[in-house]
């Protein structure tokens, strides 16, 4: 049974429709991206979902009882209190509910408890089998790299979206709703997110930009495009496919169309000889023709990128010998990095990863030589024309409009020796008129980072620094940005946590790993996967370690000796933690079977009995692999249990 429909859904804000009678459903245990262009409607499907919004006119219907949270991109003004406080209200608020219990008894331990109140509170824990979600609590905050006796009104715009996609996380909502929930956590936190996605969260709808995710959690795909709704049961580069062949079919297809309404209008010019039947049936089928053209939506055309390239710089952009930076006023502080030896050169494209908080932003200030290394030395190339791209966008005015943010006041700007109307370029940046005037405070996150590009490549450059680029730019602007820097033949220092922007486009990597060390990987992120050692302990730029990474594996504990029962037990797990692999493999083999089975068209062609048993296999298979997945989860917990240490 599904746990949303929606039926014929049409929404507008005034323009054309968002959404143009929309019809899906979600199934139990279904994990659904939303894809599309910016502003194609997708945050509002979701706002829709939970109630937020009303439809124009269509249905929703929810089954009883349906517990549904979302992830959105707005933060609530209204909300403060300890982060601790906030990401348990996913738990449930009011007296007695879950959330505050486990809130006040954080509370309690952190201020010198009331022993009796503590009792009661944990005594109440037990009877709501709340351990589990205390526990999901500490490690979603753990893993999200948050303080959790921060006031929540206190962060950072960043640090507030990760608050709350813990709270979103820890409430076991029967459909969980996330938007973008990648933007502002580092690799390490996607990679832990992914995973407890894949083994808790059963039912899922998201949008995001980031392909690597997608491609990871994503069973079926929905796509918005110019308020239609198409929906793909396969696979991201399936997908992708399709879609390709799908809009070339559309192109021939409406110029076919074109010609037929073009001979058409030509003939009608001529005049009618005679009125005959045929004749006024022949202008009626014009006018049939010119009715529908007037309802086709063009897609929003792809954004036009050009780097400008400076003159070549040296040979040699950055030289560093055995550099370290410390923060000034606390020589007690711990080195953000040390013993750093580096050389970039003309031409290089170089990709920085490590944890938020470990000095990313720092390093490249000191290879810009706008910070002095507190040891060693930092020796910058000649002619550098050096272009950067701020991840804060400070250099965003929000009062100015965008066409000023563009032109300074001008109405050209010149690209290379062609100079043009500061409206023209912003066009190639998919700004229409209305929005290039208007100020850069009113503009999405999407908008406000293709503003950015579009200012900073009005600058010519020989070197090009991109501090997290790739935030809410669509999938297809993200593969242009793409384009134009493997194309760029100057040298590229970028920070991004897009996993697939930097397999695509860097040729080097320098990796944060823990206690100021920096290391140096040929190749992108997966190059780094493999090449990094395995037990590291990263930290931030205090030196102190961040709970969201990786940890070394201490020494094991002698066993402790076990009776017969429970070696009994012991062995019939190791069996099964050998087994439950295989078992998963298949069914994700089996599941991948039932996706292209699904995405056939001869499926269609067929009785509807076909699909919806098609359907329940796979949603069955889903099912399936989810109890396995927790078995294993349970079986290794247990085996741990038994072989602790004496």
């Amino acid at each position: 049974m599904a746990l949303l429909s929606v039926t014929n859904l049409t929404m507008s804000f005034g323009g054309p429709k968002l959404l143009d009678g929309v019809s899906f459903q979600i199934e139990p245990g279904q994990r659904v991206c939303i894809v599309g262009r910016n502003g194609e409607g997708k945050s509002t499907l979701l706002r829709l979902l939970t109630g937020d919004l009303t439809p124009d006119s269509g249905e929703i219907a929810r089954s009883v009882g349906l517990n549904v949270a979302r992830l959105s991109q707005k933060v609530p003004e209204a909300l403060e209190g300890p982060v601790y406080q906030v990401v348990c209200q996913g738990l449930g608020q009011g007296e007695g509910a879950l959330g505050t219990l486990i809130a006040e008894r954080h509370e309690l331990l952190e201020r010198g408890h009331d022993a009796e109140r503590l009792a009661t509170i944990e005594s109440e824990l037990s009877e709501q089998d709340g351990w589990q979600a205390l526990a999901d609590v500490d490690t979603a905050i753990s893993r999200l790299s948050l303080e959790p006796d921060m006031r929540f009104e206190d962060l950072s715009g960043g640090l507030k979206r990760r608050a709350l996609l813990a709270r979103a996380l820890v409430g076991n909502p029967d459909i969980l709703l996330l938007d973008e929930p990648t933007n502002h956590l580092d690799i390490d936190s996607i990679a832990w997110l992914e995973d407890f996605l894949i083994r808790h969260v059963r039912t899922l709808v998201f949008i995001t930009h980031d392909r690597m995710f997608l491609r990871r959690i994503a069973t079926r795909i929905i796509e918005l495009d110019r308020g239609k709704l198409a929906d793909w049961t396969c696979d991201y580069d399936t997908f992708l496919e399709r879609k390709e062949a799908l809009l070339e079919a559309e192109e021939k297809n409406w110029a076919e169309f074109d010609k037929k309404l073009a001979r058409e209008e030509v003939w009608v010019r001529q005049g009618i000889k005679a009125r005959r039947t045929r004749n006024e049936g022949r202008v009626r089928e014009l006018k049939k023709l010119r009715e529908e053209r007037a309802k086709r939506r063009e897609r929003t055309g792809q954004a036009t990128m050009v780097v400008q390239e400076a003159g070549r710089s040296g040979k040699i952009v950055v030289e560093v010998r055995d550099a370290s930076y410390r923060w000034p006023g606390d020589p007690s502080a711990p080195a953000v990095f040390h013993g750093l030896d580096l050389i970039v050169q003309r031409g290089d494209k170089v990709g920085l990863i490590g944890p938020n908080g470990a000095g990313k932003t720092t390093l490249i200030q000191v290879l810009l030589g706008k910070l002095a290394p507190t040891t060693g030395e930092v020796k910058l190339g000649t002619n550098l024309e050096v272009a950067y791209f701020d991840q804060h966008r400070e250099t965003l005015d929000p009062n100015k409009t965008v066409r000023e943010s563009v032109a300074e006041g001008s109405d050209q700007v010149t690209i290379g020796e062609r100079t043009m109307h500061v409206m023209g370029y912003l066009k190639n940046f998919l700004f229409s008129s209305d929005r290039a005037n208007s100020p850069v405070r009113v503009l999405s996150g999407g908008e406000r980072n293709r503003l950015l590009l579009a200012r900073l490549f009005t600058r010519p450059s020989n070197v090009l620094v991109m501090d997290e680029p790739t935030n809410d730019l669509d999938a297809e602007t993200l593969e242009l940005l793409e384009d134009r820097l493997l194309e760029y033949p100057g040298t590229l220092i970028i920070v991004s946590h897009d996993r697939a922007f930097l397999n695509n486009v860097v040729t080097s990597t320098l990796a944060f790993e823990g206690g100021g060390k920096i290391s140096e990987y040929v190749g992108g992120y997966d190059d780094w996967l493999r090449q990094r050692p395995q037990a590291i302990v990263p930290t931030g730029a205090s030196g102190k370690p961040l709970a969201s990474k990786l940890t070394v594996a201490p020494a094991a504990p002698k066993p402790r000796k076990l009776s017969f029962k429970e070696q009994r037990e012991a062995d019939g797990l190791r069996t099964e933690l050998v087994e439950l692999p295989l078992r998963i493999e298949n069914l994700e083999a089996d599941m991948a079977a039932a996706q292209e089975r699904l995405a056939d068209p001869e499926l269609y062609k067929g009785p509807p009995d076909a699909i919806a048993a098609a359907q329940a296999a796979l949603a069955e298979l889903e099912a399936a692999h989810a109890v396995t997945f927790a078995r294993w989860e349970q079986a290794e917990a247990r085996l741990a249990e038994l072989e602790g240490p004496e």
